[in-house]
């Protein structure tokens, strides 16, 4: 069934309803019948990183991990992103209250950390509903992010974000929304108010934590805030160039097609 073809990621179909997918590693071509089949072993890698990781047994739905990492691959085909394969994840349909800042290693299939994260404090009291681009709302946006510089402002040693999604969060530089420590995101702001401290907009993490936080994620790396509580789309969900790019990249999917 397999055929020599030009090395091309993505290629469209080929005969009829047949779709090739090269593993550079082995230096040869898979066909996928159609786009069912891609989906099925994108389901199964995802399923396959999720477990092999935990991500349940700390909290994270399948569905927002399947977002993020899709949104990291379609991110990742346009060269913008480091070597570090990092995903970061703020699960913004969890309570405060909750760790719900988590930062993986995709490469080495481990969670790095898994955290508490602050809100903004116009988005909500301990679980937030309300999400704004807009410049001065004090609320929290969703979509991707791509991790800029580290700096040193009013917070102290802060990491600079990108926001991806235009009409969610492309206003992060001009609302100056950033990682970084404040001192209301701990167990005792829990104790007193039933919540964390809320943020301007800023996904704050435990002073303790922010360096390692910022350490871990800088320089170009993907940071997915995620809400069902408000209407969201991304030209960074497109599933099947996902697929594609996971398809060229990794010995799992390999070993389904021989």
């Amino acid at each position: 069934m397999g055929f020599v073809m030009t090395l091309i990621l993505g290629i469209s179909i080929v005969g009829t309803g047949f779709k090739a997918v090269e593993h550079p590693q082995k230096n040869q071509t898979f066909f996928i019948k159609n786009n069912s089949d891609t989906d099925s072993l994108y389901t199964q890698y995802l399923s396959e990183i999720y477990h092999s990781i935990h991500l349940d047994s700390v909290g994270l739905s399948f569905n927002v991990f399947e977002k993020a990492l899709t949104g990291y691959y379609n991110i990742k085909s346009q060269g913008l992103l480091n070597t570090k394969s990092i995903l970061t994840i703020a699960d913004f349909d969890q309570e405060s209250t909750k760790k719900r800042l988590y930062i993986i290693d995709l490469n080495k299939k481990e969670l790095i950390l898994n955290t508490w994260v602050a809100h903004g404090q116009n988005s909500g009291g301990d679980k937030p509903d309300y999400f704004s681009n807009a410049v001065n709302s004090n609320t929290s946006s969703l979509g991707f992010y791509l991790t800029g510089e580290v700096y040193f402002g009013k917070h102290g040693r802060s990491l600079k974000l990108d926001g991806m999604d235009f009409g969610f969060n492309n206003n992060a530089r001009e609302r100056a929304i950033v990682v970084h420590g404040a001192d209301y995101v701990c167990q005792n702001s829990i104790n007193q108010l039933g919540r964390l401290g809320r943020s301007q907009g800023c996904p704050a993490v435990a002073t303790k934590l922010a360096n390692t936080v910022i350490n871990a994620i800088a320089d170009k790396t993907i940071l997915f805030i995620n809400s069902t509580a408000q209407p969201y789309t991304s030209q960074y969900l497109n599933e099947t160039l996902a697929a594609g790019i996971a398809l060229n990249q990794n010995q799992f999917f390999a070993s389904n097609f021989n």
